[in-house]
């Protein structure tokens, strides 16, 4: 296997974009729909609104730092330069969490949902075949999943379409245009800002692929501009069908009972379209899990590949490329190792710890432009203030507030992972008596000085 560190640059920005949908993948709003249901009290219009508002700031801070640094590994690129390199070793060892419990979703909600459908299989034959697949395409390179993503990613975005046309049908049907208009979704006397922001900490789940779009800098065309562009783009996309398709459901169907959260949206099926709906939903959602599970691989695998290049991780194993696929072979097998704890255990879980992750990242990330924003004098004017202090100080506000709201366990897991990660980061560091290895590229990664030219 090859030792170069070269990706090809070729993705333009409706491929970046296809691909951090199908990360995020539009269906995932039914997959964990019956969890954000309850997380939310039934609140999901709301929750999801928060959930956007939230997204949008730390968007903002994605932006500023993808532009300035153009360079695959995201939030643990960015800690690493902005802040400190061992600062962007926690950051991006906190990062791994949720990049590697994101194909761990894909694989349970394949499994759930076929074994509903055929119950004489074992969900985890599913689940095994879905890994051994996804890890064979990942393999044979970022354009290959841009190209499948785009195809199934547009296939979801119909589907979501019809299902809220057929909600709208009934209102409609029922009361006429006026049925159609209500503001309940937004505004109730039961409503509560606790519950509503307790859901918002799960349903942010549906918005971190902006987040894998700047692991992809690397292999992207203007990178400088593309991603800054692309980030936006997807959360609006999501926003518009996440906020659209809860208000329908909220307003058609006020009180909902299910009988098991995480299949809960076979039931929702049934409700609304009889047997022919649920029947194409199935389909739809078999391929929305498998554009979502493609897309995790790949980013996990990059977000080694950075950390390996950087000698963060082994450089032998993780910094390398397979001669001829120029991808990085034994991370995708990692990732695809890994991913076999679907097996063992539920969405739930899964879910929060990929959110820990995910958030804790977005906090790191609003920091560095702040971080930015005291070390670079050119940013002082009022446009720079608001982009620069102001925006992510506000970015920053709302993703404490969300990770506060995460259940106890899932912050004491979060926290012994960032423990093991102290531990291995005091082990690299000898005791922090000596810096962590130098990054690929030369650059000096012990003091990285903010206005050095973005390679």
């Amino acid at each position: 296997m090859s030792t170069q560190t070269e990706l090809k640059r070729t993705l333009t920005l409706w491929q970046v974009i296809f691909l951090g949908l199908a990360w995020n993948t539009p269906m995932i709003y039914f997959s964990v729909f019956g969890v954000a249901y309850e997380g939310s009290g039934g609140f999901l219009t709301a929750a999801y609104i928060v959930a956007v508002t939230a997204v949008l700031f730390t968007g903002a801070s994605y932006a500023v730092m993808a532009k300035k640094y153009p360079i695959s590994g995201s939030a643990y690129t960015f800690a690493r330069k902005a802040i400190h390199p061992n600062a962007g070793f926690i950051v991006g060892w906190v990062l791994l969490l949720n990049y590697l419990f994101a194909p761990i979703i894909a694989c349970i909600t394949f499994g759930i949902f076929l074994h509903a459908e055929f119950p004489a299989v074992p969900a985890y034959v599913w689940m095994i075949g879905l890994i051994v697949l996804l890890a064979g395409i990942a393999i044979r390179g970022v354009n290959s999943s841009a190209n499948i993503s785009r195809m199934f990613v547009i296939l979801q975005m119909i589907f979501m379409v019809i299902f809220c046309s057929y909600l709208a049908y009934g209102l409609f049907s029922d009361g006429g245009a006026a049925h159609l208009v209500s503001t309940a979704p937004f505004l109730d006397v039961d409503m509560s800002l606790p519950v509503v922001l307790a859901g918002a900490s799960i349903v942010v789940f549906s918005f971190l692929g902006f987040d894998t779009m700047t692991t992809l800098s690397e292999e992207t065309i203007q990178p400088k501009k593309t991603i800054p562009k692309a980030i936006f783009i997807m959360i609006a996309i999501v926003a518009v069908l996440h906020v659209g398709t809860s208000y329908f459901i909220q307003t058609a169907l006020p009180e909902l009972i299910f009988s098991d959260p995480d299949s809960a949206a076979l039931e929702l099926m049934s409700m609304v379209g009889g047997s022919l709906l649920r029947s194409i939903f199935i389909t739809v959602l078999i391929a929305a899990i498998f554009t979502q599970g493609l897309a995790s691989v790949t980013s996990v695998s990059r977000l080694l590949y950075v950390m390996g290049r950087d000698s963060i991780l082994p450089k032998k194993w993780f910094g390398s490329l397979h001669p001829s696929f120029k991808t990085p072979v034994l991370n995708i097998i990692v990732a695809s190792v890994v991913s076999l704890l679907a097996i063992f255990i539920n969405i739930d879980d899964a879910l929060r710890f990929v959110n820990f992750g995910a958030l804790s990242a977005f906090f790191f990330v609003n920091v560095c432009v702040i971080r930015l924003f005291f070390k670079e004098k050119k940013t002082r004017s009022f446009t720079g203030t608001m982009r620069n202090l102001v925006f992510p100080l506000i970015g920053a506000g709302f993703i404490a507030w969300l990770l506060a709201l995460l259940d106890t366990p899932t912050i004491a897991g979060g926290l012994m992972w960032v423990g093991m990660g102290a531990v291995y980061l005091i082990y690299l560091t000898n005791f922090f008596r000596r810096p962590l290895p130098e990054a690929e590229t030369g650059e000096s990664v012990e003091a990285p000085p903010a206005t050095k030219k973005a390679i």
